[in-house]
């Protein structure tokens, strides 16, 4: 006989990470802390869905989540959310200031090998301060400048006032924005799946931007070679 636990943990087990609704039916309020503070200050947490995460988890503090066995409540959410963003960058930025480069050296994957090109670009052409804040609405970027900052020796009194003030409107302003939407349109939650995905292509833009930029970069040089 399947007893109730064994159900909770079952539908926990069987959690898909890269989904917000998934996350939020599963770990509720909590899960939202665990992943800002794993998106943005644990490397190996650089695909985990923050933005789109905050904006469902908004949504759903309206009472649009009943059909989706999901049950939270603003105030909670916006904590939990505040924390772990901010706890979550000042680690990351601990860790860098402690191992140095050799943090990121040691990771493979393209995409972080990237976001740190990315960041350390960000740090150079806007300065530590506009490049804290611009980092948190970035994805992948968000998740490497803050141990980059630390490897760099920013220094951390700079580092810590502008992640705060950064990791506030991030995370305060997309929960507080998908409420907003909630409250204003009744069953917006019938269209979850599709304004995730809005969420999810807005984030990237300022990789593709980027990737363009890049493109037309390389082909203008091999223009001038030729």
């Amino acid at each position: 006989m399947t007893t109730p636990l064994a159900l909770a943990l079952s539908s926990q087990l069987a959690v898909n990470v890269l989904d917000p609704s998934s996350l939020l039916t599963a770990f509720g309020v909590l899960g939202v802390g665990v992943v800002m503070f794993a998106e943005t200050g644990l490397l190996i947490g650089f695909f985990l869905p923050g933005d789109s995460l905050l904006f469902t988890a908004g949504l759903l503090c309206t009472g649009g989540g009943s059909g989706h066995g999901v049950h939270l409540s603003l105030g909670p959410l916006l904590v939990a959310a505040a924390v772990g963003a901010l706890a979550g960058a000042q680690c990351g930025y601990l860790l860098g200031r402690r191992a140095g480069g050799a943090l990121l050296a040691r990771g493979r994957s393209v995409r972080l090998t990237e976001g740190a090109r990315r960041a350390e670009e960000l740090l150079e052409r806007y300065g530590h301060a506009k490049a804290i804040v611009l980092a948190r609405f970035v994805p992948v970027v968000r998740t490497v400048l803050n141990p980059l900052a630390g490897a760099l020796h920013v220094p951390a009194r700079t580092f810590t006032v502008w992640q705060v003030a950064g990791g506030l409107v991030w995370s305060l302003g997309l929960t507080l924005a998908g409420y907003g939407l909630g409250s204003s349109i009744p069953n917006v939650d019938r269209y979850l799946l599709p304004l995730v995905g809005v969420i999810v292509a807005v984030s990237l833009i300022p990789l593709a931007v980027k990737l363009l930029r890049s493109r037309r970069a390389a082909a203008g040089v091999k223009g001038a070679r030729g």
